[in-house]
């Protein structure tokens, strides 16, 4: 691991667990840093990243390898994801050398007692993300104690306002992308040349689930393709404590 933290930074995140002093201790820090913040807070058994694999997540991906390739990715396989981005995970799994990929998939019995006729996502979004997304986050989240995901607080919405560590009610969550903006996610994708989300050249900016994301137009924001013509702007694994 990269010795990237300032002592003095790590000795106030230790001496100070709850996620506000975490948050106050890494306000400034660098995405590197804050990843290596949290291995030393709860160490790599204890710590897992959340990924999409999805248009922008390289980047993040790219910044935990540099810091530690062995920590836990956990990719929800929710059953109705573009095969180009299971073929992308499997070419980043290989271009970074990510040594812990945990793709996690819903529970048979739940899809075919809630699901049977796979039309939940028009019928009842929230609820298709919830069988699909929340509920097997939660559970292969169980054994860890936090985690780490790729928000910004350039996309926008609930998310503009979000504290670099928070506490999601289960768990200590690490936002190390919380600060950064468009172009630093660009400036890693060229200078580390990481390949691109094949879709990314068909006009997606936001990849999720097949039924619910579509292109974006350019005068558009990167997740206005999410659940298009609806109020819905989370799946919910973001906004629901996680166990």
């Amino acid at each position: 691991m990269n010795a990237l933290v300032p002592q003095s930074v790590i000795e106030k995140a230790l001496d100070l667990p709850p996620a506000q002093a975490l948050d106050r201790a890494l306000r400034s820090a660098s995405s590197a840093e804050v990843i290596e913040a949290a291995l030393k807070t709860v160490g790599r058994e204890k710590l897992a990243v959340v990924s999409s694999f999805g248009t922008e997540s390289a980047a993040l991906l790219k910044v935990m390898a540099d810091v530690d390739p062995a920590i836990p990715v956990i990719f929800l396989d929710t059953g109705w994801l573009f095969e180009e981005t299971l073929a992308y995970r499997d070419t980043l799994i290989a271009t970074l050398g990510l040594r812990d990929v945990r793709s996690i998939k819903p529970l048979e019995e739940t899809l075919s007692r809630a699901d049977p006729d796979r039309e939940l996502w028009f019928s009842d979004p929230d609820a298709c993300c919830r069988i699909r997304k929340v509920e097997p986050l939660a559970r292969a989240l169980a054994p860890f104690s936090a985690w780490i995901n790729g928000r910004k607080r350039f996309q926008g919405g609930q998310r503009a306002e979000m504290a670099v560590v928070e506490d999601d009610g289960a768990r200590l969550k690490f936002n190390p992308f919380a600060n950064v903006a468009r172009e630093d996610i660009e400036a890693i994708y060229q200078l580390s040349k990481l390949p691109p989300h094949p879709l990314v050249a068909s006009g997606y900016l936001s990849v999720g689930c097949m039924p619910c994301s579509s292109r974006t137009s350019p005068d558009e924001d990167a997740r206005a393709g999410r659940w298009r013509g609806r109020a819905k702007t989370e799946c919910g694994i973001h906004t629901i404590k996680t166990s």
